[in-house]
């Protein structure tokens, strides 16, 4: 098959299960919406979720929409940091230019098919710095590992200082112990028969050729991992770090100020909130499409924020950050790269 081909049916895979997941929410938002009307005694013809969506959009507070581009922005600035220490650490020495505005292509990349803005981006900078592409590659490696376990540790903090939250909310909605109790076994005689069925066949599953990939690809990984020892200045490896994802978390933090449905909700429910949407842009779909959504959705539904009003702030922080700020920039990075590399050969 063309290589082009192939791609073009790569994206529209990924974007048919972005749309798909995202119809999905606004047609059972939609009809909750509806249902909402009949009771409140509102006319059919004056109950419409996209209506309320737009009108949504308008009522932001610009101002601190513009604060969330800000720390997006800041956050990134950072991450262009935190990449030259790694390519410095293995002898590596580019412009700061370049590692900032290919890091921007590469977001507006994974718009298209998901983490395919990596590649594109350690390709571009092997390209104009003249560095072997596959070191490039490696160090993309360990900027997405520093960033798996720092996700993973902001997990670990939102449910330890929001548990109560949780447990309270999953006990309200799911009153019928026995019910819940039946799920867990249920749950637990599935993974059974799984284990037990992976055993089994564990011998054919080694010597396959996809188990043999992922081995090479978690070797790979764990050697990236390992050569973060390499960079100089650990301290402010970590502060570059801290910084990218606290900008990250401020940015969920001020969206809730612009919006009146979340303008009460504090710094622990933002934090939540950032954790579950990271979980869905993490998700196979171009950007987050439709999983970012329905995972900033699940968060806000623990502190009682109406399913209409969580869909509305989903996509006002979507848009304003994934879209108009990767689409905007990652053009701009199209013009910047050859302006900045004009001189060299």
């Amino acid at each position: 098959m063309n290589k082009t081909l192939k791609n073009i049916l790569k994206f529209l895979v990924f974007l048919s299960i972005g749309l798909g997941i995202l119809i999905w929410i606004f047609r059972r938002q939609d009809k909750m919406y509806q249902a909402d009307c009949v009771l409140k005694g509102i006319p059919e013809e004056s109950c419409s979720l996209w209506a309320k969506l737009q009108a949504d959009f308008l009522s932001v507070d610009i101002f601190w929409i513009g604060m969330v581009l800000l720390a997006f922005m800041v956050s990134n600035l950072a991450r262009a940091h935190r990449w030259q220490m790694l390519m410095k650490g293995i002898g590596m020495k580019v412009s700061y230019g370049n590692s900032f505005w290919t890091i921007m292509i590469g977001y507006m990349a994974n718009l298209s098919i998901p983490r395919i803005g990596e590649v594109l981006r350690g390709a571009l900078l092997a390209k104009y710095e003249k560095q072997p592409v596959e070191k490039v590659l490696g160090t993309i490696v360990v900027d997405r590992a520093v960033d798996v376990i720092s996700l993973l540790f902001a997990l670990f903090l939102a449910f330890v200082l929001q548990f109560n939250v949780i447990f309270g909310f999953l006990k309200e909605n799911f009153e019928d112990s026995r019910l819940s109790g039946d799920l867990i076994w249920q749950l637990g005689i599935v993974a059974a028969i799984g284990f037990g069925v992976l055993w089994l066949l564990r011998k054919k599953i080694m010597s396959s050729a996809i188990y043999g990939k992922i081995s090479t690809f978690l070797m790979g990984f764990w050697e990236g991992i390992k050569s973060i020892r390499n960079v100089e200045n650990m301290p402010l490896f970590i502060f570059y770090s801290v910084v990218i994802w606290m900008s990250y978390y401020s940015m969920t933090w001020m969206c809730f100020a612009s919006f009146g449905p979340t303008e009460h909700l504090g710094g622990l429910a933002a934090l939540m909130t950032f954790v579950f949407g990271g979980l869905g842009i993490v998700f196979p779909s171009p950007g987050g499409m439709g999983t970012y959504h329905a995972m900033v959705m699940a968060a806000l539904a623990l502190y009682g924020v109406a399913g209409n009003d969580a869909f509305s702030f989903a996509n006002i922080l979507y848009f304003s950050v994934q879209l108009f700020c990767n689409i905007t920039f990652g053009l701009l990075a199209l013009l910047m790269l050859p302006l900045l590399n004009r001189t060299k050969s």
